[in-house]
């Protein structure tokens, strides 16, 4: 029998969509293994769909302030207030449907708002199946944590390192890259893509996007080109906005020779494989396609949180430059295009960032893994928040605040993360044994402490969990 998996994405921009189906396509390839994706918002009422997905991009067009306001101040993980919440699960229990009609073998979510629903799902026994979440952008954000789950995947290893610091266990965590199609990083037929538009080959190609919606900061650039000293040739590709493909025609009259103006193009891989530059807005997914590709880019008009998180690292890795004045962009590309040696170099550094196996890797690993979920307490939790928000790792934290992950002592995975007071108060009430670096529970142990049962619950419940069917288990402790 195939294991089914169940893809869960949220249609907020593209990219969640476009990683879940490039998922999809790769676990299907897979032997053994059946999946399906279901945006969530498509499956939820059109007020709720409006409000979520449309809104966001309102709010980034009026007050993007407001937009990196709300991204900091989820930024710790926990911190999502509980009204919220409760309006995200009354307007998705057409999702609830899907997954209990489905019943997946296995969950993977490439948004935050399925994965806190399908955690709270598995926490209530609605189902029985490991919660895979990929992450869509450079740097993780709080939102994304919602335990219970199996594995996280994340983009880049100073990510991993930020979440083990935090507390979160190091073997719950993969370093995979975003995924996405993996024919970026496949060579292409250049002369031919050349032929198809007629592109010279002698001069650097500009390919600038305005993403699939089509943002009006297009016109800013390529007026800025026409004041270019440096010979290119550029392709704008205006998404699905007529009205901007009707403007840019417009502007660059008379200078057909240098310029290709697209709408939506099914023909992005192909035209970034042969680029020199990329122009545009460093999204998750679309700065993950360039990377693949060896394409550097020039960093337009970031939204603020997560895609300034992007550019940082892109900046740092030497693959992108940022235009912080509209005024200047023709500048900097002129100064890119001058200087000798230096988009090789930045070439170079974009592949080395590269993960056109990303997909694969998430595949393969949904594929073979099917490791319980990791419970963390409340405790653990508030711990988490309070590392997050003072910029310092757990182990910096108050001795009782500190934390402590149980392993399974035959796989050796993670099962639980309590605090050392937790711990202490576990082994004082006699609800567990300790051992030299072990911790063995058993279920009339926990049975029988009624007293400390109703002093902390939670700590009750999440070990019971992390126990399986088994009546006695022996945790490694670290």
């Amino acid at each position: 029998m195939s294991k089914r998996v169940l893809i869960l994405s949220a249609g907020v921009g593209s990219g969640h969509n476009t990683a879940g189906g490039v998922i999809e396509r790769s676990l299907n390839a897979t032997p053994g293994v059946h999946a399906e994706i279901s945006d969530v918002l498509e499956l939820s009422n059109d007020a709720y769909q409006y409000l979520y997905g449309k809104t966001y991009f309102k709010l980034v067009d009026a007050v993007p302030w407001l937009v990196g306001w709300g991204y900091e101040a989820n930024d710790p993980p926990f911190k999502l207030k509980k009204p919220v919440e409760m309006f995200d699960r009354i307007n998705t229990m057409s999702t609830v449907r899907r997954i209990r009609d489905f019943n997946p073998d296995v969950v993977v979510c490439t948004h935050f708002l399925p994965a806190r629903l399908a955690a709270l799902l598995l926490a209530r026994e609605v189902i029985n199946a490991p919660i895979f979440v990929v992450t869509t952008d450079y740097d993780f954000q709080g939102l994304w944590l919602n335990p219970p789950f199996s594995r996280i995947f994340v983009a880049r290893e100073e990510t991993k390192a930020y979440m083990e610091a935090i507390g979160v266990p190091a073997d719950r965590l993969t370093t995979s890259g975003i995924p996405v199609r993996p024919l970026f990083g496949e060579p292409v037929d250049a002369v031919s893509v050349r032929k198809r538009y007629d592109l010279d080959a002698d001069l650097p190609l500009l390919l600038i996007s305005a993403g699939a919606a089509g943002g009006s900061y297009t016109t800013t650039v390529v007026k800025q080109t026409l004041r270019m000293t440096n010979d290119f040739q550029a392709v704008v590709i205006c998404g699905a906005n007529a009205e901007l493909k009707n403007e840019v025609e417009h502007l660059v009259g008379g200078r057909e020779h240098q310029y290709r103006v697209l709408g939506y193009s099914n023909d992005m891989p192909d035209l970034l494989r042969i680029a020199s530059l990329f122009v545009g807005k460093p999204g998750g997914l679309s700065s993950s396609e360039c990377m693949a590709a060896g394409v550097p880019m020039v960093l337009i008009k970031p939204i603020p949180g997560q895609e300034d998180r992007n550019s940082d690292y892109l900046l740092e890795s030497g693959a992108a430059v940022k235009c912080n004045y509209e005024g200047t962009i023709g500048y900097k590309l002129d100064e890119i295009l001058s200087e000798p040696g230096r988009l090789e170099r930045m070439a170079a550094s974009a592949r080395r960032i590269g993960h056109p196996d990303a997909a694969a890797k998430v595949a393969a690993a949904v594929a073979a893994d099917d490791a319980p979920p990791v419970w963390i307490t409340q405790a653990a939790r508030e711990s988490i928040v309070t590392a997050s928000e003072q910029g310092m790792s757990v182990v910096d934290l108050p001795s009782g605040q500190r934390l402590h992950t149980l392993y399974h002592q035959d796989s050796g995975r993670s099962a639980a993360v309590i605090t050392e007071d937790q711990l202490d108060s576990l082994v004082a009430q006699r609800g567990a044994r300790l051992g030299e670096g072990t911790l063995t529970v058993t279920t009339q142990d926990l049975v029988n402490q009624r007293r400390w049962r109703r002093s902390s619950p939670d700590l009750l419940l999440e070990l019971r969990r992390a126990m399986g069917t088994a009546t006695a288990v022996t945790f490694d402790l670290r």
